[in-house]
């Protein structure tokens, strides 16, 4: 497999007239010395995922300065959204600030996306903040199965852009209410007729794989509409392969005394697999599904990114890289 050529975005960042900011670990976590931490031990034991050791003491160096930039963020846009309004002579209706959380499988996104909601909810300026995840616009395991689709789960095209797309646009456009489909894990499925719905909130955390993708053209030729148009701002979560591989097949193995022992769960078979078994199986499907997805849809979408955090192996945030306004 051919991997994506990231170096010109590279090279680029370096540069002294780059277009990025770059900061490492002890310079991003100095930017919050005098912003308080809303977060307790306790909160981030419950947000954390399984297998990222995240901890009071790394949201404390990588994610109190990112929640309090994403303050300022949506403090500016509401302001610029007034002004405009009353420069066009219309009546000021509040638009949600919408921020993207992209990354692989396996590399801590939805642990991130969650701290950064119940942190930002403890700001003044953002009490109501909403997060959605994109699996929930997944096609239903029938329909990928029908379009031959089952083992590309998590490629573009097994998500339901078009439904995707209509959500993401009636946010921003400022309806009161946005129905999402609800996707569970444990089944692997799609819930029949049961959503969750978004009202009104001052942010909206929108977390998946490909939310960074760009957009396509249309079979007649046209340039089409990405879900990443409508972000105001975007993190893109990142770790070398090897690591997200490591942590991939760690997971793997954790689950089997978890999600995969319920008799309910899509993966139940994969329980009663001993240690070299389960890692055997979690390197096949890293190597068939996965890491294919990450090198061709996904690591690819990096330099679209507003903000790249890029993580060690041991999950701790050793580098931050910020898009110039």
């Amino acid at each position: 497999m051919v991997l994506p050529d990231v170096t010109p975005w590279l090279a680029l960042s370096e540069h002294t007239d780059s277009p990025y900011v770059d900061f490492d670990r002890a310079a991003w976590s100095r930017l919050s010395a005098s912003t308080p931490l809303p977060l307790t031990a306790a909160d981030v034991e419950n947000l954390r995922g399984l297998g990222d050791p995240i901890d009071l003491a790394e949201v404390d160096t990588g994610y109190r300065p990112l929640s309090r930039l994403l303050a300022l963020y949506v403090g500016a846009s509401q302001r610029l959204r007034a002004a405009t309004s009353t420069f066009l002579g219309e009546r000021t209706h509040r638009t949600p600030f919408v921020i993207g959380v992209a990354g692989s499988v396996a590399v801590g996104k939805s642990t991130v996306a969650r701290v950064l909601r119940e942190m930002l909810r403890r700001w003044p300026e953002t009490p109501r903040v909403e997060l959605v995840t994109t699996d929930g616009f997944l096609y239903p395991n029938a329909e990928l199965a029908r379009r031959g689709l089952l083992e590309r789960k998590g490629f573009p095209e097994s998500y339901d852009r078009r439904a995707l797309l209509a959500f993401i646009s009636d946010i921003k456009g400022g309806a009161p209410a946005v129905a999402a489909p609800v996707y569970d894990h444990l089944t692997y499925d799609i819930i029949p007729d049961r959503n969750i719905v978004v009202r009104s909130p001052e942010v909206l955390i929108v977390e998946g794989l490909n939310v960074l993708a760009p957009a396509r053209l249309t079979p007649e030729g046209d340039a089409s509409l990405a879900v990443s148009d409508f972000f105001d701002f975007s993190i893109y979560i990142d770790a070398a392969t090897s690591d997200i591989r490591q942590w991939y097949v760690d997971r793997f193995l954790d689950l089997r005394q978890t999600a995969f022992a319920r008799p309910t769960s899509y993966f139940h078979r994969y329980a009663s697999l001993d240690d070299d078994e389960a890692r055997e199986r979690a390197l096949q499907i890293w190597a068939s599904i996965n890491e294919p997805n990450l090198l061709e849809n996904i690591l690819p979408t990096r330099g679209r990114a507003t903000l790249v955090l890029t993580k060690d192996a041991d999950h701790r945030l050793s580098r931050v890289r910020l898009r110039k306004i």
